[in-house]
């Protein structure tokens, strides 16, 4: 399923599910996949979800980070969304991943595809250090990813700085799902460390997420058109 969808997906970080709607109008109906996330998902669950995503390919980024058998139900829980991705943090550890991963299994070839969150496109080398995990980025990036494709995710959510490595260390099949995009022409915002849609592709990556130069641009379709076609180029 996930090698026919779009190369980008664009994330609707909106809790109020008529604004939201409003920002999938005015993008119009084809081009994207959509992201929906912890917000959204909390402040209208499962339902709120499916009627907002429709038929759209739909990435649910929850994050998941609790004990096993936890994250497993929350897994199961997810797939009443259909998505076709759900993250889960990868420092949860092999048990939390492969758990998580033998949920999603139980619903056949129609299953998400677990997707493991390595370190967060918000934070640099000094914030890892704060919080007690080793850096730089880039080579805890590296030790989560080959965690979760031993325990069994599909792929990661990493920055585009990682791709390169990530690819080499994961081989051709694993997926990179790659935040913190930001085109030349937009501001980089909250995001430590980003990459342009264009570069970002041309090393590898799979799908990139998108919210912010797109949903906040004075109009959404033109800024989305133009990403697809820096990409084409």
């Amino acid at each position: 399923m996930a090698e026919t969808l779009p190369s980008v997906f664009v994330a609707i970080d909106r809790a109020d599910p008529r604004e939201a709607a409003g920002d999938l109008a005015a993008l119009g109906q084809d081009g994207f996949a959509l992201k929906l996330g912890l917000e959204f998902f909390v402040a209208n669950g499962p339902a709120g979800v499916r009627a907002v995503a429709g038929t759209r390919p739909l990435f649910l980024d929850l994050k998941l980070h609790d004990i096993p058998n936890t994250v497993a139900g929350g897994v199961r829980a997810a797939s009443a969304c259909a998505p076709v991705f759900l993250t889960i943090h990868a420092s949860g550890g092999p048990a939390m991943i492969a758990a998580a991963r033998k949920a999603a299994d139980q619903n056949g070839a129609a299953r998400m595809q677990i997707l493991a969150i390595t370190v967060l496109t918000s934070l640099d080398d000094g914030d890892l250090d704060a919080v007690g995990q080793i850096g730089p980025s880039g080579d805890q990036a590296l030790r989560l990813a080959l965690v979760a494709k031993m325990a069994g995710a599909d792929g990661v959510v990493c920055s585009a700085h990682e791709i390169a490595r990530l690819r080499a260390a994961c081989g051709p099949d694993f997926k990179l799902v790659v935040p913190g995009i930001r085109p030349a022409w937009a501001a980089t915002g909250d995001q430590k460390r980003v990459m342009t849609p264009r570069e970002a592709m041309d090393l590898g990556a799979d799908h990139l997420v998108i919210g912010r130069p797109i949903t906040q641009a004075a109009d959404p379709r033109a800024a989305l058109n133009r990403i697809l076609a820096e990409i084409a180029a």
